[in-house]
């Protein structure tokens, strides 16, 4: 009797790597404890945000936009390849929170320069969790799915929670794909080139979900300042979580392949989310 896809990914991936696939689903597939905390920290902010006509969203867009740009060109040109100590958790959290903070002292004036610089210093992090687990940052591939994590971070209930880890990163593949083939066509990237605007505006959509109690903590001069410091620690904790988990998997598909890794991941979650209709 033929096996199914199924039984022969648990044949293939060892008990101990299944086991770690088991945690990694358990991190990329609920929402996390700092974006539920940063979420109701945040919360009051955002309502009050809501009260405001829609077009005084439009900027932040255009800042997060920009700040995906900027952390694309620094993937594309200069992200450090070379071996690393293990990846700082804390240190990268104390530089957002303090970037947060003296933003949020200043109000939403602040926000252009503020979020463009916690942006990149978690693309940093991000990045060092990525070459702590395998990845070669010489190749643009790698890069990009540094960018990856940040559509990856939105894990809250009643908005794209639904929408699975695989899921989320299939829509991505197609993007990314064709950015890294018009980078290495060109050893540059057209950042007003269809694709890379189309890759950009994806990933600042889905990252924008995630930061929209952060960018209207800010916008409270001095009262913000808190709350975006605390905000942005909580946020670079998540992303430093989410990280992990896609670069554990990516780790796993390079040793085992890309079809059993997914098979056995898409069965664990499938039984974590019966065990939750269930409970």
């Amino acid at each position: 009797m033929a096996m199914s896809a199924d039984a022969q990914s648990r044949s293939l991936i060892p008990a101990r790597d299944h086991a770690e696939l088991a945690r990694i689903v358990a991190l990329l597939e609920r929402p996390s404890f700092a974006i539920k905390v940063a979420d109701l920290v945040g919360r009051p902010f955002t309502r009050a945000m809501g009260m405001l006509p829609k077009a005084t969203n439009r900027p932040m867009t255009r800042v997060l936009e920009a700040a995906i740009v900027k952390c694309l060109k620094v993937a594309i040109d200069s992200l450090d390849g070379t071996p690393a100590l293990p990846p700082s958790r804390w240190l990268p959290r104390l530089t957002t929170g303090v970037t947060g903070g003296v933003g949020g002292f200043f109000g939403a004036l602040a926000l252009p320069v503020e979020l463009p610089l916690t942006t990149m210093l978690m693309l940093q992090s991000i990045a060092d969790i990525a070459r702590h687990h395998g990845e070669d940052l010489q190749r643009i591939e790698a890069r990009l799915a540094c960018l990856e994590v940040f559509a990856l971070g939105d894990r809250r209930s009643g908005k794209r929670a639904d929408i699975g880890y695989y899921a989320t990163r299939s829509a991505l593949v197609q993007l990314t794909s064709s950015v890294a083939a018009l980078a290495v066509q060109r050893q540059t990237v057209d950042t007003a080139s269809p694709v890379v605007m189309r890759m950009v505006g994806e990933i600042a959509g889905r990252f924008g979900l995630a930061l929209s109690e952060r960018a209207a903590a800010a916008a409270v001069p001095i009262a913000g300042g808190v709350s975006a410091a605390l905000i942005n620690v909580l946020f670079m904790s998540h992303f430093q979580q989410i990280a992990e988990g896609h670069f554990t998997v990516r780790r796993l598909e390079r040793h085992y392949g890309a079809a059993p890794v997914q098979s056995l991941y898409r069965s664990i979650a499938a039984g974590r989310g019966a065990e939750r209709g269930g409970g």
